[in-house]
């Protein structure tokens, strides 16, 4: 039995060595199957880039960003789709960003954990897969025409803060639970209150989750074209919207005008229109990670 124990020993390595190889060999598998997927994204958004840089280019000036649609493609600009696009982002910031970080907090600090929380946490996971031209319908009836606010830059900049609410409100509820425990029951033997607690230990531990989520819904929303059409959105303007009562028109929806154009023209000025569609969402992107830097040094 002694003789046999060490043969024993050796089966049992030899066993968990190739256990171990089999282990190593998937997960190395596995992360070049990873790569190959990141590399193929970025190659396809390389080559997306490189066109419509190489096509918009020779049409993008200060001219182009100051000038209003017009019938010939050398004279045209995206002057009222800009103002457009940027009054629909404030808007649906100013609805979306209160409301939603507000429902993350109550679900995730204060709501009691019960069949009626759990029934809204699903429902939430459920809107941010349903399309957005769903949300457009929804606005459409209760806003647009229950409301009475018509096709107005309120309706649309309310249609895009639905379309934001579930993502914005998943990425704070998952920042704010990854905050340690540690930081409330301190916040609690310090005599802080639940809401001092929140305001002063919580949100700022959690606060670059909820940019990174803002970020998010806000560059998803500034590129949809399908719910505004359905509220009434134009597709042409020569006027910029003054007030949020007022009529608009975006970015997509003009670069969706422009590429449906016969002429080449229009074709070059779509391309242009899409390359000052991607400066915005850069520069939105890059100062809330400037914003989201300076907070948590503040904080």
């Amino acid at each position: 039995m002694t003789a046999l124990a060490p043969q024993h020993d050796r089966g049992n390595g030899s066993l968990g060595a190739r256990s171990n190889r089999s282990h190593r060999f998937g997960e190395i598998s596995f992360h070049a199957l990873l790569l190959l997927c990141t590399g193929v994204g970025l190659i396809v958004l390389a080559i997306l880039l490189v066109t419509v840089s190489r096509r918009g280019a020779p049409q993008l000036s200060v001219d182009f960003l100051d000038r209003f649609p017009s019938r010939r493609p050398a004279q045209a600009g995206v002057k009222a789709a800009l103002f457009g696009s940027i009054w629909l982002i404030g808007l649906t910031l100013a609805i979306s960003v209160p409301v939603s970080v507000g429902a993350a907090i109550y679900l995730e600090e204060i709501a009691p954990r019960n069949w009626f929380t759990r029934v809204i946490e699903v429902n939430i996971a459920n809107l941010a897969g349903v399309p957005s031209i769903i949300y457009g319908i929804l606005a459409l009836g209760v806003v647009a025409r229950g409301l009475g606010l018509g096709f107005s830059l309120w309706t649309g900049a309310i249609a895009l803060s639905l379309l934001s609410f579930p993502v914005i409100v998943i990425a704070a509820r998952e920042s704010i639970r990854a905050v340690p425990s540690s930081i409330r029951q301190g916040a609690f033997a310090l005599g802080a209150t639940r809401w001092q607690t929140i305001r002063r230990a919580v949100l700022p531990s959690s606060m670059g989750g909820i940019v990174t989520g803002c970020i998010l819904a806000m560059s998803r929303a500034l590129g949809e074209a399908a719910p505004l059409l359905l509220l009434g959105a134009l597709v042409f303007s020569a006027s910029v919207p003054n007030d949020p009562s007022d009529r608009y028109t975006a970015l997509p929806l003009q670069i969706f005008n422009w590429i449906n154009r016969p002429q080449s023209g229009f074709q070059i000025n779509a391309a242009a229109g899409s390359m000052v569609l991607l400066g915005i969402l850069l520069t939105v992107n890059a100062v809330a990670i400037v914003l989201r830097g300076r907070g948590r040094r503040t904080w």
